[in-house]
């Protein structure tokens, strides 16, 4: 009886000390507030909690082993099967990777009426020569990829175990997956086949990526990118001297873009532009026959994202007839303008279950909710309408994307902790 009276009050106090940190959050409903609080109080899911608590280690291990294996993007294949046999090892009902290459394991609710997601994605940004091996500096971990989005992988395992060690039911069926696509030109291809006819049949989303316990993501930063390609004869920078020349083109288009884009961007909803790559030609006393360049646009708004298109694409037309116009020789230049990504935005209103049951975890595990907006694996679902959120992967990290990326385990088991009681609260305790 006595054990019993002190597990309730330690029960009440972690509760009540959780909620009282920080600024109030009003935009908390108090019935997901009072939710959340009654789920807490689960010895179930305090059992879960423990067990994230004392397994961090395991967890850390197996995101350091994790991060020692290359995912460029297209290329995430080995990490993928590694992560599957994972899954597996833990216990789920099934597992499975489909056409495009998403690790995906299903663990079956009571009823089943539901289906409710737990996201990492598999790739990163680095190209597969890139060595990924962790260095340990003190407590800090440094690697490609250590934090973006190795770290989410990490996390989804530790959730699928700590569910099974705490025989943790849920009435919707869960899905833990590991996807492909979400970096560079990867163009969200693994969310967008998971969302598209040929998918599971997906109710609700929640992904785990960059940022610390806090981020609350429920905004869609849409994006389009496109490849401009001027091709042409070319020859000798002396004895073919005259024949038109992409380069010139590319760099006159460039102006052109960024006279238009800067004076179209400097009013209305928040829009970027950026031309990111070019290349081509192939040696300093060569008319290149080649020249190309990778431009990314971003906006709030899917029309300003429309307007930055025509923009780019009228300067790309006028540079080509002007330089067209000045050849004394030779074929004429033609260009090729493709569109390689686009990432749909969208907004989810805050007053969604989802959402509010995401900031009131964040809120019993005593930081405020950020609602924020991102380009993340969650912007398919958000364009769909569907519920969908992008959450923090907890602990401390920086320099995402370079080679000197790292991550602090900082009392990283509480994200752990934060993501499994969104999933059981949107899933529903059976």
């Amino acid at each position: 009886m006595i054990r019993f009276i002190n597990c309730a009050f330690v029960l009440f106090l972690f509760s009540h000390l959780s909620y009282s940190q920080g600024p109030p959050v009003k935009s908390i409903m108090a019935q997901y507030r009072d939710e959340i609080k009654t789920i807490t109080q689960s010895r179930k899911i305090q059992s879960a909690f423990k067990f994230i608590k004392v397994d961090d280690d395991r967890t850390v291990s197996e995101h350091i082993l994790l991060t020692e294996i290359p995912a460029p993007p297209f290329k995430e294949m080995k990490r993928a099967a590694k992560f599957k046999s994972m899954l597996e090892e833990i216990g789920v009902d099934s597992a499975w990777i489909d056409r495009v290459g998403n690790v995906i394991a299903l663990r079956k609710g009571s009823n089943g009426r539901k289906t409710v997601v737990l996201d990492a994605h598999l790739d990163t940004v680095f190209p597969e020569e890139i060595d990924v091996t962790v260095k340990h500096r003190g407590d800090t971990l440094f690697a490609p990829g250590i934090s973006d989005d190795t770290r989410g992988l990490a996390m989804v395992l530790a959730v699928a175990r700590a569910l099974n060690e705490a025989d943790i039911k849920t009435k919707s069926d869960v899905l833990l997956i590991g996807s492909v696509g979400e970096e560079g030109l990867g163009d969200l291809r693994g969310v967008k086949e998971l969302f598209s006819e040929n998918g599971p049949g997906i109710d609700s989303w929640i992904s785990i990526d960059g940022g610390a316990i806090g981020r609350v993501n429920n905004k869609g930063l849409g994006s389009y990118r496109y490849r401009v390609t001027y091709e042409g004869p070319g020859g000798h920078s002396w004895g073919a001297f005259g024949l038109a020349n992409p380069h010139h083109a590319l760099g006159t288009a460039i102006d052109y873009f960024v006279e238009g884009a800067d004076q179209f961007t400097s009013y209305g909803p928040r829009t970027s532009y950026n031309v990111g790559r070019i290349g081509g030609g192939t040696s300093i006393n060569s008319i290149p026959f080649t020249s190309w360049m990778e431009i990314d646009m971003r906006s709030v708004s899917p029309t300003r994202l429309d307007t930055l298109e025509s923009i780019l694409k009228s300067a790309v037309d006028k540079a080509l007839d002007e330089q067209n116009k000045i050849a004394r020789r030779g074929y004429p230049l033609t260009v090729k303008f493709e569109k390689i990504g686009d990432r749909p935005s969208g907004e989810l209103s805050e007053e969604l279950p989802l959402i509010q049951r995401a900031m009131a975890t964040t809120a019993y595990f005593g930081k405020r909710p950020e609602l924020t907006r991102g380009s993340t694996n969650s912007n398919t679902p958000i364009s769909m309408g569907i519920p969908a959120v992008t959450i923090g992967r907890g602990g401390r990290g920086q320099n995402a994307h370079s080679l000197n990326e790292w991550w602090l385990n900082e009392d990283g088991y509480k994200a752990t902790q934060l993501a499994l009681l969104l999933l059981v609260a949107e899933s529903g305790m059976d």
